[in-house]
């Protein structure tokens, strides 16, 4: 991710931002910050999530292209690789203009992050949103890494995240979606068998 010289918006600025291109990006303490395109394992790994949950999950509250205004003292937006939904939030969205979750909303259920490679994303995603995402009161946070071929799972607990990783066949368990029994080993190599 790179910050775009000189581009500092307030969240007002940046919820009207607009420069005529496809480009995405965040919003990381009041600079505007270019997301590059996802890797195709990354966006293989997203959609395996996405087919997987919605064995046990309605369609309306899973998104991978949600935009979470995160709790902090300058304005932070994030745009995780899946974002699983509470049915009170879906319910908030509903009818809105732009798929972003604002601090006046409650938390989504459940985050993936999908580490690229690179010490930047490891910090971002390990360090940066892991603090944000717990103060947004997010109560489950995996972070997927291909590089590693480990899946982190967080579980919120009295507002610090409770980490425990997951390797090779271990099924990583999610606390709030318990029926969900997928491998480690499965989730990395989404799209390259019919698992």
């Amino acid at each position: 991710m790179t910050a775009i010289a000189g581009k500092r918006l307030t969240l007002e600025e940046y919820f009207k931002y607009d420069d005529g291109t496809d480009s995405q990006y965040e919003l990381v303490a009041v600079e505007l910050v270019a997301i590059p395109p996802e890797s195709p394992k990354n966006v293989q790994i997203s959609l395996f999530l996405l087919i997987n949950f919605l064995k046990f999950v309605p369609v309306n509250r899973l998104s991978n292209k949600v935009e979470i205004v995160v709790a902090g003292s300058r304005a932070t937006t994030r745009i995780p690789d899946f974002v699983v939904l509470t049915d009170e939030l879906a319910t908030a969205l509903e009818g809105a203009t732009r798929s972003t979750i604002t601090l006046d909303m409650p938390p989504p259920a459940l985050v993936v992050e999908v580490v690229s490679p690179g010490k930047a994303n490891e910090d971002r995603d390990y360090r940066y949103k892991r603090s944000e995402y717990a103060a947004r009161g997010i109560a489950e946070y995996w972070i997927v890494d291909p590089q590693t071929n480990v899946v982190t799972v967080l579980i919120l607990v009295d507002g610090f995240y409770e980490e425990t990783r997951f390797t090779g066949n271990s099924a990583s368990a999610s606390t709030i979606f318990p029926e969900l029994q997928l491998t480690v080993e499965q989730v990395l190599k989404a799209g390259e068998s019919n698992t």
